[in-house]
């Protein structure tokens, strides 16, 4: 397992909600997290394989939210 860290623009508990579904579909993603407490809302991921990097981002970006690995 790996943990990749990003930084988006995930805001509240609202956000969390509308990624909720994308980021639960995504094979491989075994879990994550949002620490909307800190200035980069920083979303953690722990994946079976770290080549998900770019469809994390662009499963984010499908749900209106942008990221970028960190």
């Amino acid at each position: 397992m790996k943990t990749l860290k990003f930084k988006t623009t995930i805001k509240c508990g609202g956000c969390i909600a509308t990624v909720t579904p994308h980021l639960d579909a995504m094979a491989g993603l075994e879990e994550w997290s949002v620490d909307t407490n800190v200035a980069d809302k920083i979303l953690t991921t722990t994946v079976d394989n770290e080549n998900l990097k770019d469809e994390i981002v662009e499963t984010l970006k499908k749900a209106g939210f942008q990221a970028e690995s960190i």
